[in-house]
């Protein structure tokens, strides 16, 4: 049996509440626990991603939320996959991220969107005396690394803390526009497939071809968001699957998207153009056994020849959702993180 490319393993978090829980702090407890457990396991960085006006998910004070999760762990990167740029001046990130460098050094990571990450109501509450346009994305992204970095001549605003913390800045993006300006800066890209496959290798592809080595790295680096549920059989991952289509079935009809049981079978909850609509969300989705999942990994970064994987994984039980990531943890593609 050959040998198969063995990649880093990550976590994209957002700090789910389930319909039994009593406001926002049972979420966050889970997500440190799953932070301090998959430390243990070996993954590389642990993300949580900027989201508001939603009732589900309590990552929105997202550099609070590092802060917490960084002071819980001890080796492991932490970091924002990601902030959502538009929503916010490129100072106040670059002073939050800055702090966040100098509280735990050499241990956070800042993925930068040019989605808003709502609806554009929350938008404007977010950002109200700023035009807040994602077509500044670019201008945006400059003043920001502007701000991260040493102080230039006649500089007459700086971020402190912030200014010269180097804050290691990666692009997000589910389209072409992040993956060419990633490559234009000759930065590190994330594609969000985890909830929009279908233009992942067109991306990918753009983002290799038009890559421009830069100060802070010389050859592309591609990071693929992969969806997750694994199980002892392929039976039961089906089975908790069903939470996870329950809530994309919510956030498709614009209904609470807080976690639900399990349910025997989705027949009779989806229409089937919802079923579809689902499906496509889900299309790079890993569900089964870790023999199935292996086997699924190993077709990926085949296919894609990604150099790290951060994996999504929503489940009811906190329980089923610790054993997910150890059956992932065992897949022969896993590039461990041995810490120091």
């Amino acid at each position: 049996m050959s040998t198969p490319r063995q990649a880093p393993f990550s976590v994209l978090d957002l700090a789910s509440r389930k319909d039994t829980d009593h406001g926002p702090a049972p979420a966050i407890a889970r997500s440190l626990a799953l932070a301090q457990h998959v430390e243990r396991l070996g993954f590389t960085r642990f993300w949580v991603a900027e989201h508001h006006n939603m009732d589900a998910i309590v990552s929105s004070a997202t550099a609070v939320l590092i802060a917490h999760l960084a002071a819980g762990t001890e080796r492991m990167r932490v970091g924002a996959g990601g902030v959502m740029l538009p929503n916010h001046a490129p100072l106040v990130i670059a002073e939050q991220f800055g702090t966040l460098e100098a509280l735990y050094p050499g241990r956070i990571d800042l993925g930068l969107g040019r989605a808003p990450g709502s609806d554009q109501r929350t938008a404007w509450a977010l950002r109200k005396h700023r035009g807040g346009n994602a077509d500044d994305f670019p201008n945006d992204l400059a003043e920001l690394q502007e701000y991260l970095g040493p102080r230039g001549p006649g500089q007459q605003v700086i971020a402190m803390p912030g200014m010269d913390s180097n804050v290691p800045l990666w692009l997000l993006g589910s389209s072409l526009f992040s993956a060419q300006l990633a490559a234009q800066e000759g930065l590190p890209y994330a594609f969000a497939s985890h909830f929009a496959p279908r233009m992942m290798m067109q991306a990918v592809e753009l983002y290799r071809s038009q890559f421009q080595p830069s100060a802070v790295l010389e050859k592309p680096y591609v990071m693929l968001g992969v969806p997750l549920v694994a199980a002892d059989t392929d039976a039961e991952a089906e089975f908790l699957a069903t939470t996870t289509y329950q809530r994309i079935l919510a956030l498709i009809r614009g209904q609470s998207m807080l976690m639900r049981p399990p349910v025997p079978s989705m027949q009779g909850l989806w229409q089937p153009h919802e079923e579809q609509a689902v499906n496509s969300f889900l299309g790079l989705a890993m569900i089964g056994s870790g023999e199935t999942i292996e086997a699924k990994i190993e077709e990926l970064l085949q296919q894609t020849l990604a150099d790290e994987l951060i994996f999504t994984c929503d489940l009811y039980e906190h329980q089923d959702r610790l054993r997910s990531f150890e059956i992932l943890a065992g897949v022969r593609s896993f590039d461990r993180q041995v810490f120091p």
